[in-house]
């Protein structure tokens, strides 16, 4: 009896085991789903506003060729975090400052060219979203007339290798002025990374310059206003193939 009365306890524990879903060897395991993370999008500028004179900085009360600039922008989509960035288009310099809002104080120099632009940051991604870049002067003591902004090569671009189809290229850049007084452009163009040779001076944004196959050719812009005052772009580079 006491056999028996183990007997049917063991067959009904089994099948106890066996209705609660104890394990078959041939079930296939739930793997959990990663939560999706959408991409951050570009955002946009608000402040400094592009091609113009800031005048609203706050001087450093301890060195007055500084002052403090509330940079601002408009809050992008799927953004936890930006990376902003200003270039002192003087110096070659870059300031990198953080922010978790659509604004953040950052001290620079008066009366210096400045671009910057903003990056789009999300966590669970590397992917990024970079918004245009605008430039501003940061107003300085006492100026009258401001230099234009240093040009940016349009074509070719920098860094670019183009196939020769003919002995000439036409280079093009852009640039623009807070006084809006620009007169004459001159183009140092070479095969060495430090062009002295002059193309001249134009007043238009173009110029045609001799090439051929096999070389890098390096070149700069010097743009001048009417007080005549200039400003030196960035050195561009590209390869004739």
């Amino acid at each position: 009896m006491r056999i028996l009365k183990y007997i049917t306890f063991m067959f009904l524990f089994g099948s106890l085991l066996l209705s609660c879903g104890g394990g078959s060897d041939n079930e296939t395991p739930i793997e959990p789903v990663a939560p999706v993370v959408v991409d951050p999008s570009a955002a946009s500028l608000i402040f400094p506003e592009d091609n113009t004179e800031c005048n609203e900085g706050v001087i450093n009360a301890d060195d007055d060729t500084r002052s403090t600039v509330n940079f601002q922008w408009s809050a992008s989509e799927n953004t936890d975090s930006y990376e902003v960035k200003i270039k002192n288009l003087e110096s070659g310099s870059v300031t990198t400052a953080t922010s978790t809002t659509n604004q953040v104080d950052v001290l620079i120099n008066r009366g210096t060219p400045y671009e910057w632009y903003v990056i789009s940051l999300a966590s669970g991604t590397t992917s990024t979203a970079t918004s245009d870049t605008w430039s501003f002067y940061n107003q300085g003591q006492g100026i009258e007339n401001y230099a234009p902004f240093p040009a940016i090569a349009i074509t070719p671009q920098r860094g670019a290798t183009i196939t020769e189809t003919s002995s000439t290229v036409t280079l093009e850049w852009s640039t623009s002025d807070v006084d809006d007084d620009i007169v004459s452009y001159e183009i140092l163009f070479d095969t060495v990374n430090e062009p002295t040779t002059s193309l001249g001076s134009t007043t238009n944004t173009t110029i045609n310059a001799s090439i051929s196959t096999g070389n890098t050719y390096y070149w700069r812009v010097i743009t001048k206003d009417s007080f005549d005052n200039t400003s030196n772009s960035e050195l561009f580079e590209f390869r004739v193939e």
